[in-house]
């Protein structure tokens, strides 16, 4: 009976913690004095076993009050040894009245955003996968931190 008890407690912490097994990668960056500029990008790196499984790769964003804009633009490069691909994505953060479509939280919007699913991989073999804000300010002011985040679809 301890046996159960332990697994029924192990199964609501990681339910109430969101302890996600699938992640592969899941990294913030932290933007100096809350600037994105050009240069800071946002870097993750994926080793990928298996060719044969979906991933799923995500924007994270997290935003003042005072961030000036409805929405955001970020490149995404996927760069391997031979070979770099990116894409331009735009995503909107409020809605026409102003109200944020963040989670919030004092002062901070909260973004998970998707960028790719059940996207494959080509080969194995070790990726890096860059973010960087493709808006026409530099820097960006108010973004207090971007991220990258991936997981295995099942």
């Amino acid at each position: 009976m301890n046996n159960f008890k332990l697994f029924f407690f192990t199964v609501l912490v990681m339910l109430f913690t969101g302890c996600d097994t699938n992640n592969i990668a899941d990294s913030n960056q932290t933007m100096p004095a809350r600037n994105w500029s050009y240069a800071n990008k946002v870097k993750v790196l994926v080793d990928i076993t298996d060719s044969n499984k979906l991933y799923s790769i995500y924007f994270k964003l997290r935003h003042t009050a005072d961030y000036r804009y409805s929405n955001i633009f970020v490149l995404l490069n996927v760069k391997t040894p031979k070979k770099k691909r990116s894409r331009r994505y735009e995503f909107k953060l409020a809605q026409a009245d102003g109200q944020w479509n963040g989670s919030g939280s004092g002062n901070l919007y909260t973004y998970t955003s998707p960028l790719l699913t059940r996207f494959k991989f080509p080969a194995p073999g070790r990726y890096e996968l860059e973010l960087e804000q493709n808006m026409r300010d530099n820097p960006l002011k108010e973004v207090s931190d971007a991220g990258i985040k991936v997981a295995v679809v099942n």
